[in-house]
């Protein structure tokens, strides 16, 4: 048995013939450029991103709109631009070419994820997970290497033998081995917020490629087993032991530990149902909630749009997730299949983290909500993630 690397079903026999080429000439050219074949994008996926982009500055602006300058304001405009920008490029490569560098990204990823524990790195809020490059913008390797880390161990899962029709052990092995790495470099920053993410990611890259279920509950017992263990062996830092004991009484320590959650609380419940209207917030224009404008931006739009404006926010998420679950289902390639499944985990469990913080329901652990969120690094990165999903839609459709 050898593996392939082209596993297109009977479904998509006219890509099979069209990848390949006679000549090493015209397989070569094909990498380096668009290809003309390619289908119609998914408009209802492009069109979500950059509204909910469009929100996130709105809210954005208003979180920051007393400071003395505009200069938040403008980087994120600017980061929305260059996400929007990149997002178009990857939309027009075929997933075969973005394949062939998967090698590349892969490492560059652990090289910047590791770059970041040394002297190159800088901490904020207590964790080393920035490299500062010009003019005061830093980049956070750990948001770039969610698109590297989904495309990496999708080709173990993706990829099969012939006569295989889900992942064997080696495969699985492999993929686990790939995810373990940098994984390892994100807890030593430590990035607890990050680390649950690609957890999610591993769980559902897994799910969706058909392995089977005995490694999905294996790996969900060992999860369990060494948070146990690190609870005994008083491993736990005492700041995410106070967050803890704040999500278990959310009455506890409320000058302390306990403070930002209560703050979000109360801006989200002070918007009611129609909420006070755009740059109306008291608990915005006051500051009271800490990174309102990163973290906590789904405060401001609970405080001054209210309770319809929240869910507005989370139903152009739920389409976004919807239309890549659909572009996943009918990838086709089973590579195209994981890689979809692995973006929309990610992008899933980082909404309900983050909106989970501010609503009490999980521990504040500092996650962005996807594409609303000020954040240069995590705005580009979500955005060239719907880029790569048009990606799998177009190539499935040629």
């Amino acid at each position: 048995m050898t593996r392939t690397t082209d596993t297109w079903p009977r479904s998509a026999e006219p890509l099979r013939r069209a990848a390949s080429p006679p000549s090493v000439r015209q397989q070569a050219g094909r990498r380096l450029s668009w290809t003309p074949v390619l289908g119609a994008p998914d408009w209802v996926l492009a069109g979500v991103a950059v509204s909910l982009s469009g929100v996130g500055l709105v809210l954005v602006w208003s979180a920051t709109r007393l400071e003395q300058d505009r200069s938040l304001l403008l980087r994120q405009a600017g980061s929305v631009a260059v996400g929007l920008a990149l997002m178009w490029l990857v939309s027009r490569c075929d997933l075969r070419v973005l394949r062939a560098y998967v090698p590349v990204a892969y490492v560059l990823a652990v090289v910047l994820l590791a770059a970041v524990l040394t002297p190159l790195g800088v901490r904020v809020n207590g964790a080393h997970s920035w490299i500062p490059l010009i003019a005061g913008v830093r980049l956070q390797p750990s948001e770039p290497a969610k698109l590297a880390l989904a495309l990496a161990f999708a080709v173990p899962l993706g990829e099969l033998r012939e006569g295989e029709r889900r992942p064997g052990f080696g495969g699985v092995v492999l993929a686990l081995v790939l995810a373990a790495v940098p994984m390892g470099l994100i807890l030593l920053q430590p990035d607890l917020g990050t680390m649950l993410i690609f957890c999610a990611m591993v769980l559902g890259a897994l799910l969706v490629s058909g392995a089977p279920k005995r490694w999905l509950l294996a790996l969900v017992a060992a999860g369990v087993a060494a948070g146990a263990a690190a609870w005994q062996l008083g491993l736990v830092r005492p700041y995410q032991l106070r967050r803890l004991l704040v999500l278990a009484d959310p009455g506890a320590d409320p000058a302390g530990a306990g403070y930002t959650a209560a703050q979000a609380r109360i801006a989200i419940g002070s918007g009611g149902l129609l909420g006070k209207g755009l740059f109306h917030g008291e608990q915005t224009a006051g500051h009271f909630v800490p990174e309102q404008h990163t973290d906590f931006v789904f405060t401001v739009a609970g405080e001054e749009l209210g309770f319809l404006g929240a869910v507005a926010i989370l139903a152009l998420i739920c389409v976004l997730l919807w239309r890549g679950l659909a572009i996943g289902r009918r990838s086709g390639s089973p590579y195209g299949t994981v890689v979809a499944g692995a973006v929309v985990c990610w992008l899933a469990f980082q909404t309900f983290v983050n909106v989970g913080m501010t609503v009490g329901l999980v521990p504040v652990i500092g996650v962005p909500l996807p594409f609303v969120s000020y954040g240069g690094s995590a705005t580009v990165t979500g955005l060239v993630a719907v880029g790569l999903l048009q990606a799998i839609h177009r190539t499935g459709r040629a």
